[in-house]
């Protein structure tokens, strides 16, 4: 059947319908696009997800050995089996300045920086996003994490603070403040007068500090700057009424959940992304699942190690086993999140066609902190340009006999785990090639050498 719909047709975006005395946000049709090659037609919604496993894998049975497309997956992959034609996972990546560099992993997983007592971390790959996209949202980006810091670094390389209570996190996404507009917009003019006062003040007793401090005082300057930004945001925003959610989705994630409900815990974060990006709230999330002094153990596996303790296994073989189990069962949550968004729809399409998701750790082998050969995972995006469906191993291309993997030999398999096999195989291409596809203007970040090819 042919379509009848005309220009006169087209909805704004920001519709609402209103009556009963409610108001409720529609979701994106395909009548609020207008038609191909309108003069105003606009550009397709892209997003990016960034999630994060700490303390690396149990490599021996994490690791994929073929290249290309007729791959097996490995035990501990073997959750993202469906989706093998929306996905790619990628061997053989590392930062170059974290090598040896232990736990500042983390802190460098999205940047690629060098960091050290004189250097400063830069900005990283969703924040970098987050400057285009967030003109269009409500929340320029949505920092999540299940403890600890979160994974997102701001311009001055000062880390964003997470959430990590899925209640809290419903309510700033959906509801509005008590008191309504006029007492939101009251209690932002009073915080921008109390923020004008610390930035006049503080800029009078720059001149009396030392270089030392001068540099402490310039990091905090950026936090008050950022609270300053995010202040005139929320302000801006006020007269524009946030979707209202059906009362389902909100008595689903509208809840505390406890850390010793992990599988459940995580499933409720995923899916607070996953409303966040349907109601365009924010177009950039990232979400630490555990940091790496730490990592949340999974009690209904029976397991209550952390992942810290489990990474540090010393050769155990129940250790190992459950470290196996524990990285098993974070991608298969990784996988629902992938499954929700196959099944949410907006005028493109499946979501998961217009967001890409990364998912890995900044480790592969926790016991010796080798950070070679990092277990990635790259999903989505592919009505963005983006190609899935094959391993890459760049292990093998560094080698032109290729490469060949001796599980049964862990001491040899741990090598490639500390120092890379491929040099120029670095995952800030990678960052690189996602922050373009987001229309970020950027000729290089952190240590890229250029686009990583191999996916688009």
């Amino acid at each position: 059947m042919s379509s009848t719909r005309s220009q006169s047709w087209l909805l704004n975006r920001r519709h609402m319908l209103r009556g009963l005395g409610v108001s409720l946000a529609l979701p994106l049709l395909d009548c609020m696009v207008p038609l191909a090659g309108a003069a105003e037609a606009k550009p397709r919604v892209k997003r990016s997800a960034f999630f994060y496993l700490p303390n690396g894998v149990n490599t021996l049975d994490y690791q994929i050995t073929k290249a290309g497309k007729d791959y097996d997956f490995s035990k501990s992959l073997a959750p993202l089996a469906k989706h093998r034609a929306d996905i790619t996972p990628i061997s053989g990546l590392h930062h170059p300045h974290a090598v040896g560099q232990h736990h500042s992993c983390i802190d460098i997983w999205l940047t690629g920086a060098k960091i050290g007592p004189s250097e400063r971390n830069t900005i990283s790959a969703d924040q970098l996003m987050a400057q285009t996209t967030a003109p269009h949202t409500r929340f320029s980006s949505i920092e999540l994490s299940t403890e600890g810091g979160g994974i997102g670094v701001n311009v001055d390389g000062v880390r964003l603070p997470p959430q990590k209570n899925p209640s809290v996190i419903f309510r700033e996404l959906f509801e509005e403040s008590p008191g309504g507009a006029t007492k939101q917009r009251s209690d932002f003019e009073r915080r921008a007068g109390i923020l004008d006062a610390v930035l006049d003040e503080a800029k009078s007793l720059g001149d009396k500090l030392g270089h030392a401090d001068r540099g402490r005082l310039d990091q905090y300057l950026t936090s008050v700057r950022e609270v300053e930004i995010r202040t005139q945001r929320a302000n801006a925003w006020l007269d524009t009424p946030r979707p209202v959610i059906d009362s389902a989705d909100k008595m689903k994630l509208d809840r505390n959940v406890s850390l010793d409900e992990f599988g459940e815990y995580l499933r409720t974060m995923y899916d607070l992304i996953v409303l966040a990006f349907r109601t365009d709230q924010s177009r950039v999330a990232t979400f630490c699942t555990g940091y790496e002094t730490n990592g949340p153990p999974i009690p209904e596996l029976g397991i209550r190690v952390a992942r810290h303790g489990l990474s540090h296994h010393n050769g155990n073989a129940q250790m190992m086993r459950d470290l196996t189990a524990s990285d098993t069962f974070n991608i298969q949550q990784f996988a629902y999140f992938l499954d929700r968004l196959a099944e949410v729809q907006d005028a493109d399409g499946p979501l998961l066609d217009s967001t890409m998701c990364l998912y890995g750790s900044g480790m592969a082998y926790g016991h010796g902190h080798g950070n070679a050969n990092l277990p990635i995972v790259f999903a989505g995006g592919k009505g963005l340009g983006i190609r899935h469906g094959r391993h890459i191993d760049f292990n093998a291309l560094g080698k032109p006999e290729g490469y060949a993997y001796q599980l049964d030999q862990p001491g040899k398999h741990y090598a490639i785990c500390n120092r890379p096999v491929n040099s120029n195989a670095r995952l800030s291409n990678l960052l690189l090639t996602m922050v373009h596809k987001m229309d970020v203007k950027a000729e290089q970040f952190g240590d890229s050498t250029g686009e990583l090819s191999e996916i688009v």
